[in-house]
């Protein structure tokens, strides 16, 4: 397998964080009643397959290192997806899913940025259209999630045992 700079590593991990993307927002649409979180939601999960596909579009181009680029982005997946299964357990509800959504997305702002600041060294145009394209789109997922988690503990009752 070819060996991966670490601005490759970080184009798998942000391929495999929208993997595993697709997967939350499907579990958590299943918790939320609320239809316009669970629009959002459904716009969230169609820009992540997005994202991944624009991502492996770009590893495509990658000269022999496609197959470890998406072998590392499958892993990043599975290390998401085990987070989610660990924080989300059987008796979450949509304000836990949406906590969980604000700190994944989070956590997406600062891999595309860092994956921006060492592209800013690379100088890779195709990754620097990418992370321009990405980058908003992840922002946004943040400030919706976060607005979501909102909205839903305003509902919520302080004094009610948890």
């Amino acid at each position: 397998m070819a060996a991966l700079t670490m601005l490759d590593e970080k184009l798998a991990e942000v391929i495999g964080l929208a993997m595993a993307a697709q997967g939350a927002t499907d579990k958590i649409v299943a918790l939320t009643d609320d239809d316009e979180l669970s629009e959002k939601l459904q716009q969230m999960h169609e820009e992540a397959r997005e994202t991944e596909d624009r991502g492996t579009q770009v590893a495509d181009q990658l000269d022999g290192k496609k197959t470890a680029v998406l072998d590392k982005a499958r892993e990043t997946k599975a290390e998401a997806t085990e987070m989610i299964s660990t924080y989300l357990g059987d008796d979450a509800d949509a304000l836990d899913g949406f906590e969980f959504l604000t700190m994944a997305e989070a956590g997406e702002v600062g891999h595309w940025s860092v994956l921006g600041k060492l592209n800013d060294q690379a100088g890779d145009q195709r990754l620097q259209q990418l992370i321009e394209w990405a980058l908003p789109i992840q922002e946004r997922h943040f400030d919706d999630v976060k607005a979501g988690s909102l909205k839903l503990a305003e509902q919520e009752d302080p004094a009610e045992a948890a």
